[in-house]
């Protein structure tokens, strides 16, 4: 591993990135099945031959060549047959032995070699469309609840060429949105076919893959969830689709690609529309017998005073009335509400309702 990785730069990559792991899966497959093979083992080497395939899939989805992957092999051998021959030298054996280890360790090589090339040429030959059919698949498995184990994850995703990022930040699209699929990066994921069009974007949606994704829709608008684990894709989805919700609903602005970071207030204000009307119905039960129009001035009066931190003047400010009205509007407040004004709890209560209230009176759908 030190040396493949000291000489083939392509292979050099930081720890933690997702190449490395199969790369040593492969490496300590493929001495393993050497060892077995030559000590007479019949134990099954479909673990072996997968992980060379990938590997040869790997460096057809990444667009190179198997140079550099043909150098790493040969490099793979040189490394081993050095450590061979001087056990072979320490133990005493015969050239004879040393001649058909070298033998069987060559024919070996070429053997990895050729199911890496199969896997290389199966990669190459596939479609456009076979691509992005297990692209879509991948992120059904991704995003499926219960959550699928990280096994078969990694297998679909090593079967489309597709790199496991730590993070990942998904996207809403409109209903029958329009998509250039060919504009988008190709580690993009994307599901276009159902009612609600998404897309997976590896990492967090920074200024170059907004960029790249407003090229790729005509439309210019969806909504971008969080970034976070693969893990928790469908909680990104599940934000990111409530944004696109709240800015059709005219409660959020429109922003092309509305992120959901910038209104997480809203999104979690206005998560539970029925239990919003309960909770409001028994802090504002006090009100239920005055008029409409009175309900109004005061929650909006209340709502004010709660924000200036109970500052009468500013209230007033805000409101654009007299600071004496906002004070006979204070008294018939602490006449209503009396001790829940100065409990801390109640008074957190009271907020949360009157700010989620002015936000659902922003679209009559929302009501």
């Amino acid at each position: 591993m030190t040396e493949i990785r000291r000489t083939i730069p392509e292979f050099n990559e930081p720890d933690g990135t997702p190449y490395r792991p199969r790369l040593r899966q492969s490496v300590e497959q493929a001495l393993h099945t050497f060892v077995d093979q030559i000590s007479g083992s019949t134990e099954s080497r479909a673990r072996r031959d997968e992980l060379c395939r990938a590997l040869g899939r790997g460096e057809a989805y990444e667009g190179r060549s198997l140079d550099a992957l043909q150098a790493a092999y040969r490099t793979g051998v040189q490394v081993a047959w050095r450590r061979v021959a001087e056990v072979g030298r320490r133990h005493g054996l015969s050239s004879t032995v040393m001649s058909q280890l070298a033998d069987a360790l060559f024919a070996y090589i070429d053997e990895l070699v050729s199911l890496s090339v199969e896997g290389f040429t199966e990669a190459r030959s596939r479609t456009a469309d076979e691509r992005a059919e297990l692209h879509r698949r991948l992120l059904r498995v991704i995003l499926e609840r219960p959550r699928s184990p990280r096994a078969a994850v990694v297998r679909i995703a090593e079967e489309a060429g597709w790199r496991v990022p730590a993070e990942v930040t998904l996207v809403a699209l409109p209903s029958q949105a329009r998509c250039v699929r060919a504009a988008l990066e190709d580690d993009v994921l994307a599901d276009l076919g159902g009612p609600e069009p998404h897309l997976l974007v590896p990492g967090p949606l920074d200024a170059a893959r907004h960029a790249a994704l407003m090229a790729a829709l005509p439309e210019r608008r969806g909504a971008a969830g969080l970034a976070v684990p693969l893990d928790e894709a469908a909680d990104s989805l599940r934000w990111a689709r409530r944004t696109l919700a709240l800015v059709d609903a005219g409660v959020i602005e429109d922003e092309g690609l509305t992120p959901a970071e910038d209104h997480l207030l809203e999104l979690w204000l206005l998560s539970d529309g029925a239990l919003l009307d309960q909770v409001a119905r028994r802090r504002l039960a006090v009100l239920a017998r005055m008029s409409a129009t009175q309900r109004l001035r005061l929650t909006e009066t209340l709502g004010a005073w709660l924000e200036t931190q109970g500052n009468a003047v500013e209230t007033a400010k805000r409101l654009q009335v007299h600071p004496q009205t906002v004070r006979y509007r204070l008294r018939q407040i602490n006449e209503a509400f009396g001790d829940q004004l100065t409990d801390p709890e109640s008074r957190f209560a009271l907020e949360v309702v009157l700010r989620a209230g002015r936000l659902r009176d922003k679209s009559p759908s929302l009501r």
